[in-house]
């Protein structure tokens, strides 16, 4: 993910709070509605559970991404639990105002939140989007961006209606390349179902 829309500048303190992996609880149900804006869908992988951010979430997510290892590929995310307290609801803010979308991810068969899948509008009507992902590092390789990146697709050009999705390599990232800026249309992915890493780059400068 090469950049977090929300900036914390006075959180200075980084925290490692102790990480466990919290089993669904029976009783929490998906939410359900027809207006992403009044609360994100639960989408559903072979491997990972797509969901609306919550409070609670701010332990796990501190936890994992705002480790050395993943803060350098993306634009610095908040260093203490109450920075991504606010990070989490800046992103239902957002949400109700209609220009953005960010998922939990958790993988099936436990709650707790081991990274996000954000898209942001940045042509009005989300014509084009931009979408990031940050993922703690003890998943990667593990296929859990594939199977989170294909549910962010359906949704961006299902129920967002977007037309043009585009990603940008981070500068410092080994396994991507600097001014690399990687789209994808909606009437490709309609009409040959493209994976996301098929995709066709496009130099910028």
């Amino acid at each position: 993910m090469e950049k977090m829309v929300y900036r914390v500048e006075l959180d200075i303190m980084r925290v490692q709070p102790a990480l466990a992996v919290t089993p669904v609880r029976a009783g929490v149900a998906p939410i359900v509605s027809s207006d992403w804006r009044q609360g994100l869908p639960t989408l559903r992988g072979t491997q990972v559970v797509l969901r609306e951010l919550r409070a609670s979430d701010a332990t796990s997510l501190c936890a994992l991404l705002s480790t050395e290892e993943v803060a350098r590929f993306m634009s610095p995310p908040p260093t203490t639990v109450e920075g991504f307290e606010r990070f989490i609801a800046w992103t239902l803010r957002q949400r109700i105002v209609g220009t953005y979308a960010c998922f939990a991810v958790t993988l099936h068969g436990f709650d707790t939140a081991i990274g996000i899948f954000q898209i942001r509008e940045t042509e009005a009507g989300f014509g084009t989007a931009e979408w990031g992902f940050a993922i703690g590092s003890a998943f990667w390789g593990s296929g859990v961006f594939q199977d989170g990146a294909e549910l962010v697709l359906d949704f961006a050009f299902k129920t967002l209606g977007v037309n043009r999705l585009e990603a940008r390599a981070a500068a410092l990232n080994g396994r991507g390349i600097d001014q690399v800026l990687y789209s994808i249309l909606e009437s490709d992915r309609r009409v040959t179902r493209t994976p996301m890493m098929a995709a066709s780059p496009v130099l910028v400068h």
